[in-house]
């Protein structure tokens, strides 16, 4: 089976990573806040949870039960060992989204759960954009600066295709303000969400690009007081392991009650009559 192409370098990412300032990971802190309150709303009690990170620290201290894991390429997680299993904002840096899903799958006892928060493809869209018009506009090409990151109906598909029963993905929205563009540029440093593609340019980019792509990107998310806004997408995704006593979808054909009865409308019969 072939491999899929390599997206990321490691060693670039974990670089960024423990260069990232605790203050700027406010996406970690909205994503652990509804990450607990969506466990509270799950009628079970969880023993064993494992929580698969970059930023050990603040999800070490969010779940303090957990067993905390990198999130390599191979997941450091035994067969069945896990009741839960949280992929903690790191999925969008993976080369192989459904290997990691899957790879959390089989860690997880028939009937555990599966959580995940990434960002998702409505992050920064604007200032994507930007930066690759900049860059043509500068340079004449364009090179990989930006993640492919999934629309939520995509990354739904990606549990089914690990095997998950039950799934969802839903998005949580985030305007945040900043003075301007280049501000926001630097917070993403500070969040270790820094370019790290495997196929990026090994220079820096040159500053006609980034003043070009700010001054784009300022104009049309300014505000109306001085400032922009700029939108982070999380998506969480929700699975199951496979479970003998979940509840099963009925063979089509098999209900025991009309549509029409249950919101008291009258059908159409095939003599063009109601019934």
């Amino acid at each position: 089976m072939a491999q899929p192409p390599k997206l990321t370098d490691r060693k670039a990412l974990a670089q960024n990573r423990a260069r990232a300032e605790r203050d700027a990971l406010f996406l970690h802190g909205q994503a652990i806040d509804e990450i607990k309150e969506r466990l509270s709303e799950v009628n079970r009690t969880f023993t064993a949870p494992c929580v698969v990170t970059g930023f050990p620290e603040i999800w070490g201290d969010a779940f303090p039960e957990a067993r905390v894991i990198e999130d390599g390429e191979l997941l450091d997680i035994a067969q069945g060992a896990h009741d839960l299993v949280i992929h903690a904002m790191a999925l969008h840096w993976a080369s192989d989204p459904v290997g990691q899903l899957v790879q959390a799958r089989r860690g997880l006892v028939p009937d555990g759960l599966f959580m995940g928060a990434m960002l998702g493809g409505e992050t920064l869209a604007g200032l994507r954009t930007a930066l690759a018009e900049a860059e043509v506009a500068e340079t004449g090409g364009l090179s990989p600066r930006v993640l492919p990151m999934g629309e939520i109906r995509d990354l739904g598909a990606l549990l089914q295709r690990a095997g998950f029963v039950l799934p969802v993905a839903d998005a949580l929205p985030l305007d945040v303000s900043y003075a301007d563009t280049l501000a926001l540029m630097r917070d993403l440093r500070a969040m270790g969400e820094a370019n790290a593609m495997e196929a990026r340019l090994r220079v820096p980019t040159r500053r006609g690009v980034l003043l070009r792509a700010a001054a784009a990107h300022d104009a049309t998310t300014a505000t109306g007081d001085g400032r922009i806004l700029a939108r982070f997408e999380t998506v969480f995704l929700t699975g199951w392991s496979p479970g003998p006593d979940q509840p099963q979808p009925l063979r089509p054909g098999s209900a025991t009650a009309r549509l029409a009865d249950a919101l008291g409308t009258k059908e159409h019969g095939e003599d063009g009559g109601k019934r």
